[in-house]
């Protein structure tokens, strides 16, 4: 890890540690009551008193994050990978993805667990349709980076499209391709967490909800602090893979 990384997250840290505690104090000196806003102590203790009913949550809504991650960056990277053989198909394909993006997903994820009951299945169908979509663009704009002069050398070496596309258009949209997992891995928690609001026998969507409708709010704080650390450590599990994955682009963080 070099200096510039660690100034980083110490810079991160001290400024999450400032809000923290400017919440606190806020909330103490303003008298705000705990089912309006608690105090991060007050989330804090709520939190140690039972973890492992956060974690069993959490492990339930990662695994259905994971699922749903997994379908759409297979269906975005496939679809991507389609449309560059078939350009003549971007047009249509990419009017389909932007309305599938445009589909409001609190109004799907209701329609799905009508049709597919409460289990696991239209959560991650949900996580998979918030997170196409910045998959497909990004693959797709690096798999279409290629410059004229590289091509015209494969072709002249009688270069077949499938291995234009595996000796060069896939290494240039390796790095488009984790662009798009930075801000999609993340997601595909809040994609999970959303699609448990509307039905769920576990997971941290429903641990929210549940606080929420008893006017619980230590407990909805506690969960979406869950959320948020977590996240966080997937984006960050997202650089490290993205490191590892091309040395040659970026400097070492080990």
């Amino acid at each position: 890890m070099n200096a510039k990384t660690k100034l980083d997250i110490s810079s991160a840290a001290l400024l999450l540690v400032l809000a923290l505690l400017g919440w606190e104090v806020g909330v103490r000196l303003s008298r705000t009551p705990v089912y309006l806003l608690p105090a991060p102590s007050r989330i804090w203790a709520t939190f140690w008193l039972d973890p492992l009913y956060y974690l069993q949550a959490l492990w339930v809504t990662l695994g259905e994050a994971v699922g749903g991650l997994t379908l759409g960056l297979l269906a975005g990277i496939g679809v991507a990978v389609w449309v560059t053989l078939q350009p003549r198909l971007e047009g249509g394909v990419m009017t389909l993805a932007l309305l599938i993006k445009s589909m409001p997903l609190a109004a799907i994820a209701p329609l799905l667990t009508i049709w597919l009951g409460f289990g696991v299945l239209p959560k991650v169908i949900i996580t998979a349709l918030l997170t196409f979509f910045p998959v497909l663009v990004n693959t797709l704009v690096g798999l279409q980076s290629a410059d004229a002069e590289m091509l015209d050398l494969l072709r002249v070496h009688r270069a077949t499209a499938w291995q234009t596309l595996r000796h060069l258009r896939a290494w240039l949209a390796l790095p488009y391709l984790f662009a798009a997992l930075r801000v999609a891995a993340p997601l595909s928690l809040m994609g999970a967490v959303i699609a448990e609001w509307t039905g769920a026998g576990s997971g941290l969507g429903r641990v929210m909800w549940l606080a929420y409708a008893n006017l619980n709010l230590p407990p909805l704080f506690a969960a979406i602090f869950v959320v948020s650390t977590v996240s966080i450590f997937i984006y960050l599990l997202m650089v490290w893979l993205e490191h590892k994955a091309m040395p040659w682009r970026t400097p070492s963080v080990d």
